[in-house]
């Protein structure tokens, strides 16, 4: 890492109050509301579905998605430098087991919390280098996403449908303006057009830029010189208020349910 790299870290630990900032309470309780939203889908495909086999996990390993990608073309899968690295996507990963005895992901559960303006102005807080700013410049944390959404298109490569939820929530993930009231009765506009502040953009790549707020679980083909492409899509879900536990839940369940059926059609 480089000296101006470790600068910046350090900076970004001091202004933000150290680790905690950075990962802050607000982004902490996001991701548990995600993983608990995630565990009562799975108790509920188990009792909704009791012919069928579920397991539910944290994590999944780079050596078995290598794996995963070998079994598809001996090409791929051939680089780990490190044996024990895995992905711990927000949410875990849910898996149905086919009549063929292979574990098969129905859901992948994410979610990605960034900018707390809402909340600092509300407190009358101000931020930025000298405490004078109502809003905070974005930063990039939520590139970090795609990560573990490229890893698991490696590792359902061969499959037709791709199950990954991604819930972002904060102002930098405003959909439309936002009028925030200071403690003093006087208001700040939080513009969701704003290239400062929204990041939404910085993610829609995953979704080949198709609206969000939708649930792509089912693959698309486009027809190309008499070729057919396969589209696998994140269904990004984002706003500016907190995501309720059961909102997510019933977008979760709807993402697996599509899964399933997209798997008993195929057989």
């Amino acid at each position: 890492m480089s000296k101006r790299q470790t600068g910046r870290l350090t900076n970004q630990h001091v202004s933000s109050g150290g680790a905690s900032g950075i990962f802050g309470e607000d982004a902490q309780v996001h991701d548990k509301v995600a993983g608990r939203a995630s565990t009562n889908v799975y108790e509920k495909l188990c009792s909704e579905n009791p012919k069928y086999q579920f397991r539910f996990r944290n994590h999944i390993s780079k050596q078995e998605i290598n794996d995963k990608l070998q079994s598809i073309d001996a090409r791929l899968g051939k680089t780990l430098y490190v044996k024990d690295s895995k992905i711990k996507p927000d949410g875990g990963v849910i898996e149905v087991l086919d009549k063929s005895r292979k574990w098969r992901v129905v859901l992948v559960g994410e979610a990605k919390y960034q900018g707390k303006d809402v909340e600092n102005i509300q407190a009358g807080t101000l931020v930025g280098k000298n405490k004078d700013q109502d809003l905070m410049v974005a930063g990039n944390a939520i590139e970090r996403v795609y990560k573990n959404i490229n890893e698991i298109r490696n590792f359902m490569l061969d499959e037709f449908h791709f199950p990954y939820a991604v819930f972002l929530q904060g102002s930098n993930f405003a959909t439309e303006t936002v009028q925030v009231f200071r403690p003093d009765g006087t208001f700040v506009k939080i513009r969701h057009d704003s290239g400062a502040m929204n990041r939404i953009d910085r993610v829609t790549a995953a979704n080949y830029c198709m609206k969000i707020n939708q649930n792509y679980c089912k693959n698309i083909f486009l027809g190309h010189n008499k070729s057919s492409i396969m589209l696998q899509a994140a269904s990004i879900y984002a706003r500016c208020d907190p995501w309720k536990e059961d909102e997510m839940q019933q977008i979760m369940l709807d993402i697996a349910n599509t899964s399933l059926g997209i798997l008993n059609q195929l057989g």
